[in-house]
């Protein structure tokens, strides 16, 4: 790599357009150039050559704007979305899918040895599915401006603090991503139109329902515009005027929304601000995934930590003896009792338990001696619970991962210091166009001698 010029340092101080070739792409899904202090630019990709121009100064990097590609990759694509580059909510959409996918699964790889320094005995094909329309779950800011006399819907802007205006969202799932213009010509009109800062979107099987955070009780009139625009639009709409356990639907409760898993004869029932999985398509997919790689037997007893309402619990007891869900959510736990009674599986049972603060007490739900366990944590991944893992001994582990780098972080725990053994690991197509990286790991007991199924 060649050493800049004096030139090039003095054009760099003075802010002024510079030429280089993008070496990669950040977590972020920016640019990244080398060559002296490292730029992040928004909107290059990887192998291209760039004109761009240094617009602030860190420590470690520079950011910088893309001012033009001068030779372009043979992935880049027109992106699809005209609020592309300044909507934060897609930051890959001028990169094409088989490229994204093949990056999100560069940076798995990467992780895994430098971070965990392991390699898996096979690399699982990636699961892909649609690419647009398959967002089903979503949070939108809302704001009245002023100088525009009306209420802005949407994500935040990419490069700044404030919502991005949007018309519309191809990644929303129908009929949600048509909705955000009317949505915001109706929030417009209401007399506490500037204390409605969010809006959550949850797109079920059986209807879409909206959730309105209200900071003031809307008057009279804001009832009937409401309830004009769910009626016009077919969609449910709800209130929140404070915590979660506040919100209620507005006019008469409906039926409970819910998802289906066909492949498993499970229908999973849900509130609108409830976790689910985004990508419903790619879900069911990674379900059927992970059953398949579990290779459970009619004797197999499963413990699901971070089980929210029972996503993988429940397809999971269709072929286990017995499967035991913990959730700290005890809203989520009750739910995933409710699935588990409705879907008339009495091997699977529920309990609340906060996993970061696992007590040195014997708890209830280890009465069981486990021989496979399924982990599907939060972004700061499981590191609290992977001694208790390992000393339960099962004979298949699967770990679902919304971060590559604790779930590397995590694998290098569970191979060097308790013997298991990196057997399978891929990634997930869960976010298109987004940076987001979802992936699996299956680990194996290796030699060591696998817990017995029956309880202790």
């Amino acid at each position: 790599m060649s050493r800049p010029t004096d030139a090039e340092r003095r054009a760099r101080a003075a802010g002024a357009p510079e030429e280089a070739q993008v070496e990669g792409l950040t977590h972020e899904g920016e640019g990244v150039v080398h060559g002296g202090k490292t730029v992040f630019v928004a909107g290059a990709l990887p192998g291209e050559r760039i004109r761009f121009h240094r617009t602030r100064r860190h420590r470690q990097h520079d950011d910088a704007e893309l001012l033009e590609v001068l030779e372009p990759s043979a992935q880049r694509v027109v992106p699809r979305c005209p609020h592309f580059g300044v909507c934060g909510g897609c930051v890959l959409q001028h990169f094409s899918p088989a490229a994204q996918l093949a990056t999100k699964e560069g940076e798995l790889r990467e992780a895994l040895a430098r971070v965990a320094r392991v390699t898996p005995a096979r690399w699982l094909t990636p699961l892909d599915g649609p690419h647009w329309g398959y967002r089903r779950r979503a949070r939108l800011g809302a704001k009245f401006v002023r100088k525009k006399g009306s209420v802005v819907v949407g994500f935040r802007e990419r490069a700044a603090p404030l919502i991005a205006q949007l018309r519309s969202c191809d990644v929303l799932a129908p009929p949600a991503g048509e909705l955000i213009a009317p949505l915001a010509a109706m929030l417009t009109e209401l007399s506490i139109r500037e204390h409605v800062p969010q809006i959550e979107v949850a797109v079920a099987d059986n209807s879409t329902a909206l959730v309105l955070r209200v900071l003031e009780p809307p008057a009279p009139e804001d009832v009937a515009r409401l309830a004009a625009f769910a009626a016009e639009h077919g969609v449910r709409l709800f209130l929140q005027p404070a915590g979660l356990d506040s919100v209620r639907e507005l006019g008469l409760s409906g039926e409970p929304l819910h998802y289906r898993l066909p492949r498993f004869d499970v229908e999973l029932q849900f509130a609108p601000t409830d976790f689910i999985q985004v990508n419903g398509a790619i879900n069911a997919a990674l379900v059927q995934r992970a059953v398949e790689l579990l290779e459970l037997t009619p004797h197999a007893v499963v413990l699901d930590l971070y089980c929210g309402l029972g996503n993988f619990s429940l397809p999971l007891a269709r072929h286990a003896a017995q499967v035991v869900g913990i959730e700290a959510d005890a809203a989520l736990v009750a739910r995933a009792r409710d699935n588990a009674r409705r879907n008339g599986l009495a091997n699977a049972e529920f309990h609340a338990a906060d996993l970061g603060t696992l007590p040195d007490a014997p708890l209830p739900w280890m009465r069981y001696r486990y021989t496979h366990v399924l982990l599907d944590p939060p972004r700061t991944g499981a590191a609290q619970v992977l001694a208790a893992v390992a000393k339960i001994a099962p004979q298949r582990l699967l770990y679902i991962s919304c971060h590559p780098g604790t779930l590397a972080r995590d694998l290098g725990v569970l191979v060097h210091e308790h013997g298991f053994t990196l057997a399978a690991a891929g990634v997930v197509d869960m976010f298109p166009h987004t940076a987001h990286v979802e992936s699996l790991a299956l680990l194996t007991a290796g030699g060591r001698r696998g817990a017995t199924a029956a309880p202790a």
